[in-house]
């Protein structure tokens, strides 16, 4: 056989693909099949491709987002953020409760590319967003706080034109979809000057949305908005959860957090004080208070009370015990039964469990 008959032999070989089994070799160069299916599978052979498709498996099985040991000090001497560590895993609502300047917006900042960090490193489903920032922005949507628009833009030409810039294809049935989930088709043909507040908030939300990422931003994506408003926001973030979106909340409205979070991140004066499970943290940190309705006021609380956790309310009408709703021994029916060997007579009685907000305000005020 010649050279020649050799290569025409190895050529039909290569064709006949489907006969070949998956752990046969390619003929000079041929693709190996699948025997059962019939489906091709490239051959790997130098270590840059090799190396591609790890990094896309190890894309795949990182968490949504992982922040390492982030700092961020600017030119100032002012240090925004110290030594941030945080993983959050895809589909989850993590929302980020903070004072004013307590480092929330810096935080996101760094995260979305928008504030260079000083030193750390911050991946977006396995992509470094310093490194391989077109990756990592592609996947990721912000809702900033400040609304900045094209005044004289429609609704639609704003949300197609963002959809442009991070290079997706037209898709007017997923951007109707999206305009319809936020109540704004009808407003699509109308100018953004024209729009009142919340529906230019709205339209920031359909924005973030254009490009379908996978990790949304929501900072402070409620101030200034209705009640109505807010309820649909809340709405529509559960949806996105739902679809597997990951979403990051800061908000300063606590009843936010605790209506919509799986888990909660304090972060005070930079640092991140305290990430939780939000039903954990209540069940942790949460306290329970007995409030008993008096049927007669009194001036002060009688001394064979004092080992109680007492204290006057309403002008001496209340009297407020606090305890452990967690503990076994909650200390009320000792209470209880101090009462009547004291004569203290009440008409009605309540509890009432620790919120969200109490937890949070005790948290910034420890570490004041």
């Amino acid at each position: 056989m010649t050279a020649q008959d050799s290569s025409i032999v190895a050529v039909r070989i290569c064709r006949q693909t489907t006969t070949l089994p998956f752990q046969s070799l390619a003929v000079d160069g041929c693709t190996p099949v699948n025997e059962q299916t019939g489906l091709a599978f490239e051959r790997h052979d130098s270590p840059v491709e090799t190396s591609s498709v790890r990094e896309r498996a190890s894309a795949v099985a990182a968490p949504a987002l992982s922040v390492s040991g982030l700092c961020k000090t600017y030119d100032s001497g002012h240090i925004a953020l110290k030594d941030i560590n945080l993983e959050i895993s895809k589909g989850e609502i993590f929302a980020l409760l903070g004072p004013n300047g307590a480092g929330k917006t810096t935080l996101i900042s760094v995260i979305c590319g928008i504030v260079n960090a000083s030193s750390g490193t911050v991946t977006a489903a396995g992509f470094d967003v310093v490194k391989d920032y077109r990756s990592a922005r592609s996947i990721i949507g912000l809702v900033p706080q400040e609304i900045t628009r094209d005044a004289f833009e429609t609704v639609w030409g704003t949300i197609s034109f963002s959809r442009g810039l991070f290079g997706k294809p037209p898709n007017d049935v997923y951007l109707e979809q999206v305009l319809r989930d936020l109540s704004l088709w009808e407003k699509r043909n109308s100018q953004m000057i024209t729009l009142s507040g919340g529906m230019k908030r709205r339209v920031l939300i359909a924005k973030a949305l254009s490009h379908e990422p996978d990790i949304l931003f929501l900072d402070e994506p409620t101030a200034g908005v209705d009640v109505e408003l807010r309820r649909d926001m809340w709405n529509l973030v559960r949806s996105l959860r739902d679809r597997g979106v990951t979403i990051i909340l800061t908000t300063h409205y606590i009843e936010e957090a605790e209506e919509m979070a799986d888990r909660i991140g304090v972060i005070h004066r930079g640092e991140l004080v305290l990430v939780e499970e939000k039903q954990e943290l209540m069940r942790k940190l949460g306290s329970k208070q007995l409030t008993l309705q008096l049927a007669e006021p009194l001036s002060v609380i009688p001394e064979s009370l004092t080992q109680h956790s007492l204290e006057l309310a309403a002008d001496g009408h209340e009297l407020v015990y606090s305890y452990d709703g967690q503990s076994d021994q909650t200390g009320i029916d000792a209470l209880l039964t101090d009462l009547t060997a004291a004569g203290i007579r009440f008409r009605d009685l309540r509890t009432r469990q620790s919120s969200l907000e109490d937890i949070f305000v005790s948290l910034v005020q420890d570490r004041s």
